[in-house]
Order: structure tokens, then C-alpha cells, then sequence
């Protein structure tokens, strides 16, 4: 059909942050909750590589254009969010990046989360100081 727009939509997660990310044929454009990547994290270099690795990996720096909605957890959690969701959706719109991608280990997703604070304790682990008498 003409006029139709080719989209994948791909979902990220790491730690509580959580990323839905639509993919679309482009010149590499990539938008964060309506506003320039650059914007919306502060042009900060080192998520700025974490962003852009799935990219880097399948040589598509150029090729796609993205619509990212991210929310919850911190900046570099939510930039880890958004390149889970960027390389799952890659993988959606061409499957021969799936080995690339799986031995780069971009498609897992990051397990770790916070521990709960348990009741009668301080924090997660640590205690109140004993004390004998």
C-alpha cells in the first residue's frame, strides 16, 4: 500500500526504568519523551555510548529514526531502558541482527534491581548496631 509507514515498537526495561521504543526508516534521529536525546539527558558522553551501542553493533547509526517514551528509575537507568528496547526493536525490524545483538548481550535484560529493605534492619543488609548490655 502506498503512503503506509513501516514501524516496529520494541519494549526496554532496566532496573525500574522502562522504555517503549518505536522504530522507523530515517537518518538516525533519536527522541526522548518528545525532545532530542541530547536535551532530555544533558549531551552526557558516557550515555550517549550506551544509547547508541546497539547501533554501532549493526552499523545502522544512519538507518532508523526513534520515537522513545522512557519513565521511571535514573538517567543512566533509563538510557540502559532505552537500549534494551533499541536493540529488541532492531532485531524486530531485521532478524539477521539477533546474532550480533545476542553476543554483545544487548538483548538480555539487566536483572538487577534494588534489594528491599527489610523490617527490624537499617537497610537491605545492614543492621542496627548490637549491643551486648
Amino acid at each position: 500500500m502506498p503512503g503506509t509507514l513501516e514501524q516496529h515498537y520494541a519494549t526496554g526495561r532496566r532496573k525500574t526504568a522502562s522504555a517503549r521504543v518505536f522504530l522507523r526508516p530515517g537518518r538516525g534521529k533519536i527522541e526522548v519523551n518528545g525532545v532530542p536525546w541530547e536535551e532530555y539527558f544533558g549531551n552526557q558522553m558516557a550515555i550517549e555510548a550506551i544509547i547508541k551501542r546497539p547501533l554501532k553493533e549493526t552499523h545502522t547509526l544512519t538507518k532508523y529514526d526513534f520515537k522513545i517514551t522512557v519513565s521511571g528509575g535514573g538517567k543512566v537507568g533509563q538510557a540502559g531502558a532505552i537500549c534494551h528496547g533499541i536493540a529488541r526493536a532492531l532485531v524486530e525490524a531485521n532478524p539477521a541482527y539477533r546474532p550480533l545483538l545476542k553476543k554483545a548481550g544487548l538483548l538480555t535484560r539487566d536483572p538487577r534491581m534494588k534489594e528491599r529493605k527489610k523490617y527490624g534492619q537499617k537497610g537491605a543488609r545492614k543492621r542496627f548496631q548490637f549491643s551486648k548490655r
